[in-house]
């Protein structure tokens, strides 16, 4: 589920992100994930434009004088307030960090979380963001690439090395290593083409469609299998996020949005999220959230969660 971690005005504090996360925690949801914007430019018609990393007819959710949390650094937070919900980015623009530090962090957070953290990763779509963290656009890709190359080295060799087009270094060691094995999963976020299928089959855990893509997970995810064993990987154990439409203009409301539940998980689509637009007053979100997380556990043939008294860890 999706943790809005951004806001077009000043909400004047934060506290509600966090006990909304606590609640989704102590309801037994999977998994929350948050948006990243490190800054932004002016001209946020490009999300927009799909040859540019973007979706057609999107509409960024703010201005750029948008308030937007860092991902990671909130989601250390909301660690230290939760038990068992896992914790993503969805999507964080990895390249703009160095790789060494975001190596750092991540193992750092997944440690601290016992092991609860996914890595969701992208290019982005905006060219005035590289810019001020003195990146070349242009590159974005394998800037993204080289990143996981490093991230893998780090969490996975004791006396780490790497040689790249922007880095290279040997006899590296960083400890802690991230609790989960293999490292932190990560997941890739793009369309399918070419590269989007190579940086898949070498590092992803999973795949966050977007674009057209995300329209349609059924069929994309077929496609995606069929063209990560045509480029020689083997697309057994891929996870695929999906979307449960509940509410908003496309809503189909909660009977509704379970009845897609058995056809997305028969092609494939494993990680199923959805935003909802939950009442202010705490006792009426937690009764909405419950209504949600018990009919997609039914839907999915799952035993209910057990019941755990407000604000109590599980």
């Amino acid at each position: 589920m999706t943790l809005v971690t951004f806001s077009a005005e000043d909400p004047g504090g934060w506290s509600h992100a966090l006990e909304r996360a606590q609640l989704l925690d102590e309801v037994g949801v999977d998994r929350l994930v948050v948006s990243d914007h490190v800054a932004f430019g002016e001209d946020l018609e490009a999300y927009g434009r799909p040859e540019l990393g973007g979706t057609a007819g999107g509409v960024q959710p703010t201005g750029p004088d948008g308030h937007w949390l860092e991902p990671l650094t909130t989601l250390a937070v909301v660690a230290g307030r939760t038990s068992t919900i896992r914790l993503g980015t969805n999507i964080l623009i990895a390249a703009l960090r160095r790789p060494a530090v975001l190596a750092k962090t991540a193992a750092t957070l997944d440690v601290l979380s016992g092991g609860r953290l996914d890595l969701g990763v992208g290019v982005g779509w905006q060219r005035e963001e590289y810019e001020a963290a003195g990146l070349d656009f242009g590159r974005r890709g394998r800037l993204l690439d080289e990143s996981l190359e490093v991230l893998e080295a780090l969490w996975t060799q004791q006396r780490a090395r790497h040689s790249g087009p922007t880095l290279t270094f040997d006899g590296i060691h960083q400890m802690p290593k991230p609790v989960q094995p293999g490292g932190v999963p990560v997941w890739v976020s793009g369309r399918i083409g070419p590269r989007v299928v190579e940086r898949l089959g070498r590092f992803g855990h999973g795949w966050i469609p977007w674009g057209d893509d995300a329209a349609d997970p059924i069929a994309a995810a077929g496609r995606m299998r069929a063209a990560l064993e045509q480029a020689g990987y083997d697309p057994a154990g891929l996870e695929v996020v999906g979307r449960l439409a509940i509410d908003g203009p496309d809503g189909l409301g909660v009977d509704g949005a379970m009845a897609t539940v058995p056809e997305l998980v028969a092609a494939g689509v494993t990680d199923l999220r959805a935003s909802l637009r939950l009442p202010a007053d705490a006792d009426a979100a937690r009764e909405r959230l419950v209504e949600v997380v018990g009919a997609f556990r039914v839907a999915t043939g799952r035993p209910p969660v057990a019941a755990t008294v407000p604000g109590s860890a599980r």
